[in-house]
């Protein structure tokens, strides 16, 4: 560092004014703060400023201002601070201080400050102890007779009482003064600078001592150690300096802008800049959350300036490194559609390469329930309607976003992290700022109240770019009780849920077929024609099934594996899902299927959903969509995309017309019937049959399988059961048979499936304990799945249910009981037969039909049209009676589902 010299005519920048007769001065900086220096003025003495007494001796008391000394203070303050001096040392005493003269400007021929004083009457010439002939002492002398003559300063007439200032060293109420203020500017000087962002300073004109800390930013400290020394983080120092050298008794103006928990937050204005701004743009400050918001000049000129300084890595940001360095420009700014909103603060967009992605709203939280911030991993999901506010501000996001483009500005991506005891692991997230006409999305939710602002360590550079107006938005939600912060009672969504639940879903059925066209919003995309929607009017949630197509299945799990995806299944979803997910819908509701599904149309902007699946080669028509006003739509579709070959239709083969009418022609039905024991009948009318030649085959199997477990009984424990292993399993007359697993709903309860005969039990472990694999006995074949050819059970009356009716009718007529069955065509699921008494050869269906049990489904192959016309005519026969389900009259039966077509 440069030592300043003690040379005449050496001159220096910078002063501070201690009192009237001395000052300190510092040379030209070089790569950090300057020595410093104190010089004493000869041969004079001005009156001593006030002291305020030490904190640690409690006896002492405040020394108050002399007269004239704050005078005289200020006369060298407003002469000498920010200028150039030129100094000489006459005395340096065995203490160390040092006396001499100084002058104004760079040389001796400037403004003798000495003679200034005493010319001014603000101070008076030591006369005593003149050594010989000195003529600048004369010279001080004689000006101190002209001023006494004048009556200047200290010779006016009443002693200088009034120049005494009632210096405060304390406020009774600091807040009630800032307030008082009403963030007008106030005249100070600034009197001390303790770091680069904290000053001491005097207010004018009611001389109140105050420390204020400047809004909105924080300056590197000196940490006081253990043994009371000082030890400056890094560049505390030239933090420090750089605010003196421009604020030291400098005359400014202070906005008085809070004061939390006593401390006096403000922004120092002087005519050349604001410091606050200054030091944050030089690297010498950080931006501060808890105190940005009280900054009135603007947060967002700090964050700008902080911005700045980070993109030079000037001082204490030399390392910085930004959030979003590894990333393009392409991949930090663009424009996508959005196409779902996941959460109240997550959406899925669509980029211009298709490509879909996953966006986080930075830095803010979405509403949840008290106490829920640390989950059990084992805690079950909650729906949105659950959450207060939640639904509110998906609702609202949904509203604003869906399917428009919105500016996505990334601020930070947020590592993935792993599960911790308390805590469940996330993966990666791209959290951003997004922005539709120019509203600030997350800015929005946060003004109505319908999410809140994290907060961050000071330290954590990981937030919006828009923090600050986060902040602010909060702030104005908390006070005007808006959303999560009002006092009322929160809103309470009672959304019934009737997705599978077949009892509840009959009750609405009516309802919503009466309805016609009614609102829903999709809320979830299974498959392309499977979908789940909310309707509003009803407050509840359905599992809708696109009536008239038929459109490929995905892959799912079966009792013997993972079936593989149809193809184009995955394309299908795709499409309904950008055409329709989260958008408002009209449906109309025709049927439902005995899972408890509504089967029906679905509309959006004009666009029928069947429709656009058929025309963009996603799907294939249903025979059921005949009965339907848009059938012939459908089937132009259809043959515009075969012909086209298009997706599912791409390896269509047209066979000659010719070769269809003679195999039509020349198809008849046979009649091939075999003997069977009807074993097992379902709630729909499904059946079980063993063949009457296998019988002897599967009772030696039974006789075989119980003697090896009498040899080796199972031991309990021994077997875990995995839903689609084959086992034994006892059935209630305590015998072992074999069994499937179909459902693990703990250790201690499994439901199997016993394959030999169709029936299904709820077991407990100690019951299933053998693998079947271990017997190596598979055959004969178990037991056949069936279903009867072409009588159905329907829905019919809503004030009646008579399918227990049907089937314990056919339960006392055929099970257990032998049987002559024909398989008239094989289907998607099961063969499709025909059943007959062993003994009358009387047709079982046809006789259901003749007694109104159930109806007729109409099939179309030709070699059956003679079997269909004879069931048409006694189901006539049983309308004209008003037999059993007949008995209401007639009523629409169109629901394909309940004749076990699948979608």
């Amino acid at each position: 560092m440069p030592r300043l010299s003690n040379q005449r005519g050496g001159y220096l920048f910078f002063c501070l004014v201690l009192s009237g007769c001395a000052i300190i001065v510092r040379g030209q900086p070089r790569g950090g703060p300057p020595p410093e220096r104190q010089i004493n003025l000869s041969n004079i003495r001005a009156g001593a400023m006030a002291r305020r007494a030490a904190q640690s001796q409690p006896d002492t008391k405040d020394t108050p201002d002399e007269p004239w000394a704050f005078q005289a203070r200020e006369f060298l303050r407003k002469k000498l601070i920010g200028k150039e001096v030129c100094f000489n040392v006459e005395i340096k005493t065995a203490l160390g201080r040092e006396y001499g003269m100084v002058y104004l400007g760079k040389d001796t021929t400037g403004e003798n400050i000495a003679e200034s004083l005493v010319n001014e009457g603000l101070a008076t010439v030591r006369r005593e102890g003149i050594r010989g002939n000195n003529p600048e002492q004369a010279r001080l002398c004689e000006l101190e007779d002209q001023a006494k003559a004048s009556k200047k300063g200290m010779w006016s007439e009443g002693g200088g009482t009034h120049t005494i200032r009632d210096i405060k060293y304390t406020m009774e109420n600091p807040r009630n003064f800032v307030d008082s203020m009403h963030q007008k500017p106030v005249n100070a000087i600034i009197e001390h600078v303790r770091d680069g962002s904290v000053v001491r300073a005097l207010l004018l004109p009611d001389y109140y001592l105050v420390t204020v800390m400047l809004s909105g930013i924080k300056c590197p400290t000196f940490k006081r150690e253990a043994d009371g020394t000082e030890t400056p983080e890094p560049f505390a120092a030239e933090a420090k300096f750089f605010t003196e050298s421009r604020l030291l008794q400098r005359d400014v103006q202070i906005i008085l802008e809070s004061c939390p928990n006593q401390v006096i937050l403000g922004t120092i204005l002087h005519p050349n800049g604001n410091i606050t701004e200054l030091l944050l743009k030089e690297g010498f400050a950080r931006c501060v959350d808890w105190s940005m918001a009280v900054y009135t000049q603007g947060a967002e000129k700090l964050r700008a300036a902080e911005r700045s300084a980070k993109e030079r890595k000037v001082r204490i940001w030399k390392d910085y490194v930004a959030p979003t360095a590894n990333l393009d420009q392409k991949d930090r700014q663009f424009v996508a559609k959005v196409m779902q909103v996941v959460n109240a603060d997550a959406m899925v967009v669509k980029l211009n390469s298709g490509e879909y992605k996953t966006i986080h709203l930075s830095s803010i939280r979405p509403p949840r329930i008290e106490g829920e911030k640390n989950k059990d991993k084992d805690k079950r999901f909650r729906p949105l309607y659950d959450i207060p506010y939640m639904f509110e501000a998906r609702e609202f996001m949904r509203k604003k976003l869906i399917g428009k483009k919105v500016n996505v500005t990334v601020d930070y991506i947020r590592a993935a992290t792993g599960a911790g005891e308390s805590t469940p692991a996330f993966p990666e997230r791209t959290c951003a700022t997004v922005t539709i006409g120019g509203i600030n999305i997350a800015e929005a939710l946060v003004s109505k109240g319908l999410a809140t602002v994290i907060r961050y360590r000071q330290d954590d550079d990981q937030r919006s770019s828009h923090y600050d107006e986060l902040l602010a938005a909060e702030a104005r939600a908390i006070k005007n009780g808006k959303g999560l912060h009002s006092k009322k009672e929160v809103p309470i969504h009672r959304v019934a849920d009737i997705s599978g639940e077949t009892q509840k879903a009959k009750q609405f059925l009516p309802f919503l077929q009466r309805a016609g066209r009614s609102e829903a919003v999709v809320e979830y995309v299974f498959s392309g024609s499977r979908l789940k929607l909310y309707m509003p009017k009803e407050t509840c949630l359905i599992t809708f099934l696109l009536a008239g197509i038929e459109c490929p299945r995905g892959s799912r799990n079966v009792p013997g594996g993972m079936q593989v995806a149809e193809p184009f299944s995955d394309e299908a979803m795709l499409f309904t899902k950008e055409l329709v997910l989260q958008r408002e819908v009209e449906v109309e509701v025709e049927s439902m299927d005995k899972a408890g599904n509504f089967i029906g149309w679905l509309h959006i902007e004009g666009v029928n959903l069947s429709v656009a699946l058929v025309e963009n080669a996603l799907s294939k028509v249903h025979f059921t969509a005949e009965r339907s006003s848009y059938y012939k739509t459908l089937v132009s579709a259809e043959e515009a995309c075969r012909q086209r070959k298009e997706k599912i239709w791409a390896n269509y083969e047209e066979k000659p017309v010719e070769e269809v009418v003679h195999l039509s022609e020349e198809k008849e039905r046979v009649a091939n019937y075999r003997s069977v024991y009807v074993t097992e009948i379902t709630d729909s009318l499904h059946f079980y049959t063993q063949d009457v030649e296998t019988g002897g085959q599967l009772e030696s199997l039974m006789e075989t399988m119980r003697a090896e477990i009498a040899a080796q009984p199972p031991v309990e424990g021994s077997y875990s059961a995995r839903r689609g292993d084959h086992c034994i399993a006892k059935f209630a007359d305590g015998e072992w048979y074999r069994a499937r697993v179909e459902k693990v709903e703990s250790p201690a309860r499994v439901h199997v499936f016993y394959i030999d005969y169709g029936n299904v039990s709820v077991k407990t472990l100690m019951h299933t304990n053998h693998p079947l694999h271990i017997f190596k006995l598979h055959y004969p074949l178990p037991a056949q799945f069936c279903r009867f050819l072409p009588p159905n059970i329907f829905p019919w009356h809503p004030q009646e249910d008579a399918r227990a009716d049907v089937v314990d009718s056919v339960v006392r007529d055929i099970q257990n009981s032998q049987c002559l069955l024909n398989v008239e065509y094989a289907g998607a699921s099961c063969p499709h037969v025909t059943l007959q008494f062993a003994d009358t050869k009387e047709d079982v269906g046809l006789g259901l039909v003749k007694e109104g049990m159930v109806m007729v489904d109409v099939r179309k192959e030709k070699h059956l049209q003679k079997m269909v016309t004879e069931y048409l005519n006694g189901q006539e026969s049983a309308k004209s009676a008003r037999l059993n389900i007949w008995r209401y009259g007639d009523f629409r039966a169109d629901d394909a589902d309940e004749f076990g077509y699948s979608r």
